[in-house]
């Protein structure tokens, strides 16, 4: 049995179909580079059947990555499997991920088939996917409730017919570790080194990660997850536990995997950045509190002797040691690009310039710029959506009345546009300028303010979710500004932008 775990990452797939987690292209691009750093071995970008975004963003990522495995998803259908191979076309190293469900209540009650017809679809979804990508992955759905015998015919006629990677999902998240160890050992030994063996665990029972690591413990050598735990219902196994787990306890485990873990914070926050969904405070490796100590007696004990009270160093996942002040108003390009370097961006010559002149323009409101002020103004330069409208000015005032009124100009093709709204306070009216300005109306779904640093004079980030006229789902926009409103605005806008550039590319 080898002894590397291959990482299997489904944020830009599974991960996505978390309520309000939808990514536009440029966001989910970034997000690949940026695994991609981190070592992932596969990412699994999408399914490229289930519409023209997905199909694009897939082909897209798939041009952009070199050394990690691009994936889509395919249901055992010769029209999903041909898709996800167009999709993959261009990438240096594809994967196709084919499944169908194989638990009698999914087969009964989903499928409407017999587990003849199951099996009899599944050999000929993988000798479809075969003949058009050599690397294949097959996944019985919901597997941890599926008939043992039953498995003991499908598993071995689809590796005959050429999968490379059988994935056992515990697709509803039930079962317990104790379970999962001896029913992977159970496959292990029919199955053998035929194709590796790989686990799928969701969180609905809390128990994700755990159930992951003993699948590891009984045979699987692959495990397939998302950053932050992102996904559907209670999410996904997150891959950043795994990952520190087999890391910190070499003890107990003689595997290894590829991941440079001075990437993981990075990833991080660009995927909580971007979707809007931010890990608990209280959350393993990445949450805000993971390596804070308040206690006095831990406190002292961290004094005296940092093991006392913590088994990783924040540094290992890439946490600066400090993060005090950095760069100020006097501080050269020379020195910010070196700043930008180890702060583990990676930047064209045009972004590099474009981020200068906003840490310019910050430093002359700001008096002091720290890490997670450039990490801000990085990451809204670096994202490439096509600018519709871009803001120019917002003006916010009272009224007697106890409204608000808002005026406010944006740009459009070189051109001014100004309009003004009253509203149920000042969000409100700065929305409803925008709607009037766009004559395209937009319901929001969710809004959130946070501090980027601590101060009186913090960079304000606002995300926002808004569903625009008949999208049928929420776009989300990234703001941030010294001025609340201000980044209010420009999130609003770098939502509606979203929707526009995602409404051209369903016309094509």
């Amino acid at each position: 049995m080898q002894n590397y775990i291959t990482i299997f990452d489904t944020t830009l797939r599974d991960g996505e179909q978390s309520p309000g987690a939808s990514m536009n292209i440029e966001e989910k691009i970034k997000i690949a580079l940026q695994l991609e750093r981190l070592g992932v071995d596969v990412i699994e970008a999408g399914f490229a059947a289930s519409s023209k975004g997905d199909f694009e963003a897939i082909s897209q990522i798939a041009q952009h990555l070199e050394t990690t495995a691009v994936c889509s998803l395919a249901r055992a259908l010769p029209s999903d499997i041909e898709s996800a191979a167009k999709a993959i076309a261009k990438a240096k190293h594809r994967r196709i991920h084919t499944f169908i469900a194989t638990s009698p209540i999914h087969m009964r009650y989903k499928l409407k088939l017999s587990p003849d017809e199951v099996l009899k679809k599944a050999v000929e979804a993988v000798k479809c996917a075969k003949s058009l990508c050599d690397d294949v992955e097959f996944s019985c759905e919901d597997a941890l409730r599926s008939d043992m015998g039953f498995l003991r015919e499908i598993l071995p006629a689809v590796i005959e017919a050429g999968a490379r990677t059988i994935n056992l999902p515990d697709t509803v998240g039930y079962r317990l570790p104790y379970e999962i160890e001896s029913f992977m050992q159970e496959v292990y030994n029919f199955v053998g080194e035929s194709a590796i063996l790989s686990i799928h665990c969701h969180n609905d029972l809390g128990l994700a990660v755990a159930n992951s690591i003993a699948a590891i413990k009984g045979g699987a050598r692959q495990v397939e997850c998302t950053i932050n735990g992102l996904g559907e219902r209670a999410g996904n196994t997150a891959l950043e536990e795994v990952v520190m787990i087999l890391k910190t306890r070499k003890d107990l485990f003689c595997v290894d995997t590829r991941i440079n873990t001075k990437e993981i914070y990075a990833a991080s926050k660009l995927v909580a950045d971007t979707t809007g969904i931010r890990p608990q405070p209280n959350k393993a490796i990445v949450g805000k509190n993971a390596f804070a100590h308040e206690s006095g007696i831990h406190q002292d004990g961290m004094l005296k002797h940092r093991e006392t009270y913590e088994i990783m160093r924040p540094s290992d996942i890439g946490i600066p040691e400090s993060s005090g002040l950095v760069l100020g108003k006097h501080s050269g390009r020379a020195a910010f690009r070196d700043k930008v370097k180890a702060l583990g961006f990676v930047l064209s010559d045009d972004e590099l310039n474009s981020a200068f002149e906003r840490f310019k323009q910050l430093c002359d409101s700001k008096k002091e710029v720290f890490d997670d002020d450039l990490r801000a103004i990085i990451s809204e330069e670096t994202t490439h959506i096509p600018q519709v409208f871009t803001l120019h000015i917002v003006q916010v005032s009272a009224c007697s009345s106890g409204k608000y009124c808002a005026a406010v100009s944006i740009i459009q093709d070189n051109k001014e546009l100004s309009d003004s709204a009253l509203g149920n306070g000042a969000v409100d009216s700065v929305l409803k300028s925008i709607d009037r300005i766009s004559n395209i109306q937009g319901k929001l779904k969710d809004y959130k303010v946070e501090a980027v640093t601590s101060g009186k004079d913090a960079l304000a980030k606002v995300v926002v979710k808004v569903e625009f006229e008949d999208s049928g789902r929420a776009m989300i926009g990234h703001g941030i500004d010294i001025d609340t409103m201000n980044a209010t605005a420009k999130a609003y806008i770098s939502a509606l932008n979203s929707y526009l550039s995602m409404r051209a590319l369903m016309k094509k």
